[in-house]
């Protein structure tokens, strides 16, 4: 690839970083809003994927994991010179890729749901959390890598102490805190690209 098509595509896979959230909680959004019996406190965000809204629920996820898929790989790019970062963003590559699996295999598919659900969310925490102590370790980037350890234990701690019954409200909250995240880093890193 030529240098000069490299910048291009680094700001389009940041660009994925900002829509692929946005996208993504939309389309959760929407499921939701056609899903009259969901409850926040009793069912998964994935439930939505088996019920009524099951095509705009596992859409949203395939769709939104393809662009986080490529947004990851432009970090991996970004981080290739800094160890802790690029395996930060090699292990978001492989979350993004469970985002989609998620929607691909939902609840009706068995066991492998839940396989890939998990291996999302913790996948998605310790990605972040080496990203931000990669970013640390710049002194340019140190604000922005300590937002991001904070977004992991905030967005984590919280999830994990809310009461709730089902795993609605911290999968929700996760799906926030990452969001943001992906959000806010695809902003500043395209400032630099």
């Amino acid at each position: 690839m030529s240098n000069s098509k490299r910048p291009m595509l680094l700001k389009f896979a940041l660009l994925c970083g900002m829509i692929s959230p946005i996208l993504s909680l939309s389309f959760i959004t929407v499921a939701i809003a056609y899903t009259p019996g969901f409850n926040w406190f009793t069912w998964a965000l994935s439930d939505l994927g088996v019920h009524e809204a099951a095509l705009i629920f596992n859409s949203g996820l395939i769709i939104g994991g393809i662009l986080a898929t490529i947004f990851a790989v432009g970090l991996v790019q970004i981080f290739r010179k800094q160890v802790l970062g690029f395996v930060g963003a090699f292990t978001l590559v492989l979350s993004s890729i469970n985002l989609c699996a998620i929607g691909v295999f939902p609840e009706s598919a068995g066991r492998i749901h839940f396989y890939v659900s998990l291996a999302f969310f913790t996948l998605l925490a310790i990605s972040v959390f080496l990203i931000g102590a990669s970013l640390i370790r710049e002194p340019s980037q140190r604000y922005l890598g300590l937002f991001t350890i904070l977004t992991v234990i905030v967005g984590s701690v919280t999830a994990l102490t809310v009461p709730h019954k089902g795993v609605a409200i911290p999968e929700m909250i996760g799906t926030l805190a990452a969001s943001v995240w992906a959000v806010v880093i695809s902003i500043e890193l395209l400032e630099t690209a």
